[in-house]
């Protein structure tokens, strides 16, 4: 440039320069969070602080307020006893180690990387049976610094926990079970743990649903932990109610049973002689209380208590089985009958007045014996009953035994009597146990 200014001078060109006044610059002060240059770690002086200890270690207990999103409630196992929840956990605090300068008051928002620089409360979930923190499509982790050093860690978690069930009322109970939380190092004298805002703390979203239960209530509380070797902890309680759906097992378990006890009742209205129809009839029904019994059983822990279910179910096997029970007993008093019948025939001196002897001696399973031996009796309580009148020649005689005198003697047939009261009894006793068993358990 001097070169060029030169030799224009020499060629007898000229050029005016004006000098013009200098104004100040005035500089605006760059805010540093907005700074692409400054890293995170410089702004938030993390190499200049121990963020191994607490906040203000040595002092008063630091308060870390919580909040909870529950996103969705997963399974609810009566086998294993637990339930699987995903949640969004949220932890407030300050730090005044973190605190720096903003002109515009504005928080830092960070990822799970600066997570591992910083103090962070250690929270764990009691009774938990596995936990995991999601990393779809990196770790579901955030952390928001404010300009005074209030910290807010939010991360997504599902835990599956123990769940303490009551199932003596199965299926018609209602469980209530807790997800708690508590610090695993700090005892209450460092970490004070609370609800953020109390029951406005937890949050669910409305379309969580159950497949058996129906979710009635969400609530929270707070307990302290004692444990004899460490000291005392706060602990938080995130409780729900679940009321299991009946449906499902009326159509599954009850009403099948009730069917099976009901198809029990048609042998009492089948000949008492057809030994065929009636005996498959009673194993079946037997057969299938027993697999309704063996597959509700199957899902369902070996609990040493009885359940709401099995009263029921095993009430209707025993009422299934004393129908067997019942005809085994008409068919055995049949059976007698019969043998004594015999026996009258062969004293008898003649069949006066009786049916022909070959039907006398014919078998149960061949003639009716409703069709001999009226001889127009009259109805007593609208049932004719058969009767035999026997003429028996009895002439006892002390030293020879033979028969020397007569006597009369009537001998009532009468066995299938036992089926016409089971058509009665056996359904008002079932119906009242239905109206006994709903009432208590509904």
């Amino acid at each position: 440039m001097a070169n060029y200014l030169a030799d224009q001078s020499e060629a007898g060109y000229t050029e005016d320069v004006v000098s013009l006044p200098i104004s100040p610059i005035i500089k605006r002060s760059p805010d540093i969070t907005k700074s692409w240059g400054t890293k995170s770690e410089q702004l938030l002086r993390i190499d200049d602080h121990d963020f191994t200890m607490r906040p203000g270690f040595g002092g008063p207990a630091v308060p870390v307020g919580v909040d909870v999103q529950v996103e969705s409630l997963d399974a609810i196992s009566e086998v294993d006893m637990d339930f699987t929840m995903t949640l969004y956990l949220r932890h407030y605090w300050k730090d005044e180690r973190l605190s720096f300068r903003s002109n515009n008051n504005q928080s830092m928002t960070f990822d799970g990387r600066l997570v591992k620089k910083i103090w962070v409360p250690d929270m764990f979930f009691v009774h938990s049976k596995k936990s995991f923190t999601h990393d779809t499509t990196t770790d579901n982790v955030m952390l928001r610094v404010y300009p005074d050093g209030k910290v807010l860690y939010s991360l997504r978690v599902t835990v599956t926990a123990m769940c303490s069930m009551d199932l003596s009322r199965f299926p018609l109970d209602t469980q209530t079970c807790s997800l708690e939380i508590e610090s695993y190092a700090y005892t209450d004298d460092d970490l004070m743990l609370y609800w953020k805002e109390g029951n406005r703390s937890l949050n669910t979203d409305e379309r969580i649903s159950l497949s058996q239960f129906l979710i009635q209530e969400f609530h929270t509380t707070t307990k302290l932990a004692f444990y004899s070797s460490t000291g005392w902890y706060n602990r938080l309680y995130i409780n729900f109610t679940l009321r299991r759906h009946i449906f499902f097992f009326l159509l599954q378990t009850y009403f099948p049973a009730t069917l099976m006890v009901m198809l029990s009742w048609v042998s009492f209205w089948i000949d008492r002689r057809a030994v065929p129809a009636r005996v498959p009839l009673g194993i079946t029904t037997v057969l299938t209380m027993s697999t309704i019994i063996t597959g509700v059983n199957a899902s369902m822990p070996r609990v040493s208590y009885i359940k709401a279910v099995d009263i029921y179910l095993w009430v209707s096997f025993v009422f299934v089985f004393l129908s067997v029970i019942e005809y085994a007993a008409v068919n055995y008093l049949s059976t007698l009958q019969e043998r004594k019948e015999r026996k009258l025939r062969e004293r008898l001196p003649c069949t006066c007045g009786l049916a022909h002897p070959g039907m006398m001696s014919a078998s149960y399973s061949e003639v009716d014996a409703n069709t001999t031996g009226h001889y127009g009796m009259p109805k007593e309580n609208g049932v004719k009953r058969e009767r035999m009148l026997v003429q028996l020649a009895m002439e006892t005689d002390q030293v020879t035994g033979h028969v020397g005198s007569s006597a009369y003697s009537n001998v009532w047939i009468d066995t299938h009597v036992i089926d016409k009261y089971s058509r009665f009894i056996f359904p008002g006793s079932y119906i009242l146990f239905n109206v006994i068993y709903w009432s208590i358990y509904s």
